[in-house]
């Protein structure tokens, strides 16, 4: 009797065991529900940080993990001491700038806070204009610029009185305050897609500004179906062909407000890249033709408001490009990213020289991926040195020598340094890992970690890390590179299900791409190989591979994937009747093209906010398929015309407010393929932006139709 009772209870102790650690198992699972909860669980990314004019202390905006708001921060140059500087019951600081070295002053709400390290002071200042923005500090210190409503304003800091500067802004046309075109018909600020905003001269008499005039661009209505009745909704917004803004340069005198407009070059095709001011009040001018095959720098002396063109780089074939400059410490020479050569990289000139060669200063090897730093007699910049798959920063002294790897962390990192040059504090991200603060002298060596910003369910759960690999192009002689995640506790005889995505140029890196990487870690842990392709026009691989992409949208990019698919069928474990692929944006036009034009590669796709027709892309794409009037076999390129192709599992995701790629595209191409009797999934949203991935409630919800989609169509192997 007592042995057949105790295997009941050896049985019944099992099955409790086994039902503990399935109990156990489920719990950690990440679920859609995790990813979009509030708090998040990667927490609040810092700011980019702000340095003392002394370099002692540097200041940022952050929150402890699980935490509401945005609060001010400061750190020592030696990362020892971290305290938090503002009040935990004020409105979450939208900017922030040093006035001295003691002294940050806070945009809070619609006032301005002063903050005192030293005294541990911490007080409302005064009220500035509603919606004001983008603060800058004059160079005596006692007042600070802002924008509001398109136009200049200035808070003097002693007397607590704010002084309209400028008249020039206009209202935006459209009634409902979002999308990427929903700017002011004029303002003072960037382009819809880039540009500077102002800048105060050294001797503190002048404002540099940018002016945006939207006005002669065409009206493109966005239907508000929310409203109480349908509302057009109309704002400006032109296609390839079209005037673009019309962006001009004004010198803005502070003591009489009087403006004078520099006479740059045909302002509605070329774009202002960034202006800087030299220590001896001479400005610098970076400008770029929106179709980027003409880049320029002009230099307009103190005396003179007459800009002198000090250099010209043209050339037919460049397209969407790094740019940037600024002075030398010097005041004379200039320095510039460029494509000149083979890679992106770094080069002086000297305007005042007859014989004005650029002369290239960093290492052409590898890809300069960000415009130059310069503090004390150093300069930094980013670059892939070490393989396309990591970002780092680099130091170069002026004085001379060769460049040094600052940074060591594994990752994308992004420099800040110190006015002095001799520390740096940078952003690293990885495959695991969200964007986090560390400090580190700028000669090298370990860094310390400043911010740990995820919940503590974050670092308990077990992460995905990538595998980068490189196999052969299939239609030309290219080698190109990927990067896998891979589901843990492979079996040795099961193949599983892959899903490429989200698909675009430059990818396959080694960095923390937010609710992306979450989506995609949810996607390993259900059994989904994941893998991104670093398809033509990424960087990393020279200039040529990068410029293939010229013209050739949604073509020889396709074939990237079509050999990478070749690729990953190669491999045992790899099911090649499961095969998903889905994007946002380009993205979803890399995923609806490849379905309709090469019909059986991929077995399921999803494309999201898809440009699916040229004619309808924005004017700054002029960059990558210029214009109908030069090139009409690029806008003959229409999903439209391979609608009869359509044989495999389609889902379009698309928000009914996105100004980028408007909706009526994806509908114009949903009707031809139900006149053709096409069988496809439609998720749409009434008030999602170009940008759904990231509006609260459509990311939750779209993105559970996306999972749903592949669970459907690809996650079990066939019958």
């Amino acid at each position: 009797m007592k042995k057949s009772s105790f295997w009941p209870l050896w049985l019944m102790t099992g099955l409790l065991m086994a039902i503990s650690v399935t109990v156990k198992a489920q719990e950690n699972d990440l679920s859609l529900d995790d990813i979009f909860a509030t708090p998040k669980l990667t927490g609040t990314t810092p700011s980019r940080p702000m340095w003392a004019p002394n370099s002692k202390h540097f200041a940022f905006t952050w929150n402890e993990p699980g935490n509401p708001g945005r609060l001010l921060w400061a750190s020592t140059s030696d990362g020892k001491e971290l305290r938090l500087i503002s009040k935990t019951n004020t409105p979450s600081v939208r900017d922030m700038v040093w006035t001295d070295s003691n002294t940050v002053i806070s945009l809070r709400g619609n006032d301005l806070w002063q903050t005192r390290l030293r005294q541990e002071e911490d007080i409302e200042l005064m009220p500035v204009e509603t919606g004001a923005h983008n603060l800058s500090k004059s160079p005596s210190g006692n007042q600070l610029a802002y924008i509001s409503n398109g136009d200049l304003w200035l808070a003097n800091l002693t007397t607590k009185q704010n002084h309209q500067l400028t008249k020039l802004g206009i209202a935006s046309l459209s009634s409902l305050g979002k999308g990427r075109y929903n700017r002011p018909e004029r303002e003072i600020g960037p382009g819809i897609w880039s540009g500077p905003t102002y800048k105060w001269s050294p001797d503190g008499k002048t404002i540099a500004f940018h002016l945006v005039d939207r006005r002669k661009m065409r009206k493109v209505p966005f239907p508000n179906y929310l409203a109480t009745e349908t509302n057009p909704n109309e704002v400006r917004r032109s296609y390839p062909g079209d005037p673009n803004e019309i962006r001009s340069v004004g010198l803005l005198n502070i003591e009489n407000s009087s403006i004078v407009y520099l006479g740059l070059p045909d302002s509605s095709a070329n774009q202002i890249i960034d202006f800087n001011w030299s220590p001896k009040g001479a400005l610098l001018i970076d400008v770029a033709s929106d179709n980027a095959v003409e880049r320029k720098l002009y230099v307009v002396s103190p005396s003179n408001s007459e800009p002198r063109e000090i250099w010209s780089g043209v050339r037919e074939r460049r397209m969407y490009t790094l740019f940037g400059s600024n002075w030398h410490p010097d005041g004379e020479k200039v320095v510039f990213l460029s494509d000149i050569n083979d890679r992106y990289g770094v080069y002086t000139i000297d305007p005042s020289k007859a014989n004005r060669n650029p002369i290239q200063i960093t290492d052409p090897s590898y890809d300069v991926l960000s415009s130059p730093k310069i503090t004390g007699n150093a300069l930094f910049y980013e670059g892939n040195g070490m393989n396309p798959y990591e970002q780092h920063v680099y130091r170069l002294n002026l004085s001379g020598g060769k460049p040094k790897q600052v940074t060591q962390l594994a990752g994308r990192n992004v420099g800040y340094p110190s006015p002095d040059g001799q520390s740096l504090v940078f952003t690293n991200s990885s495959d695991t890992s969200p964007t986090e603060l560390y400090l580190v002298s700028s000669k090298g060596g370990e860094a310390k970690q400043i911010t740990h910003s995820p919940l503590v369910a974050f670092s308990k759960r077990n992460w995905v890390g990538a595998e980068y690999v490189s196999f052969p192009s299939l239609v030309d002689d290219y080698t190109l590179h990927a990067r896998i995640l891979k589901p843990t506790h492979m079996q040795p005889d099961e193949k599983y299900p892959v899903i490429f995505g989200p698909v675009y140029s430059n990818t396959a890196r080694n960095r923390w791409a937010g609710n992306y990487s979450l989506i995609q870690q949810l996607l390993v842990q259900k059994g989904y190989i994941v893998v991104q392709v670093d398809s033509r026009g990424s960087n990393g691989y020279g200039r040529a591979f990068r410029e293939e992409f010229l013209l050739g949208f949604a073509d020889q990019d396709i074939e990237d994937y079509a050999s990478a698919v070749a690729y990953m069928e190669s491999l045992d474990y790899v099911d090649p009747d499961r095969i998903g692929i889905w994007g946002s944006s380009y993205g979803g036009t890399l995923s609806v093209y490849s379905l309709l034009k090469k019909p059986g590669l991929f077995q399921a796709g999803v494309a999201a906010a898809a440009a699916v027709d040229p004619v309808f892309f924005g004017t700054d794409d002029v960059a990558i398929v210029r214009t109908p009037q030069t090139h009409p076999e690029v806008f003959e390129r229409k999903a439209l015309k391979y609608a009869g192709n359509l044989q495999d599992k389609l889902l379009f995701i698309h928000g009914m407010q996105d100004h980028v790629v408007p909706f009526k595209t994806t509908a114009v191409l949903a009707e031809e393929l139900i006149r053709q009797g096409k069988n496809f999934d439609f998720a749409f949203a009434p008030g999602a932006t170009h940008g759904w991935s990231r509006e609260q409630n459509y990311d939750r919800y779209l993105f559970g139709k996306l999972i749903e989609f592949f669970d459907r169509h690809i996650a079990k192997p066939s019958e």
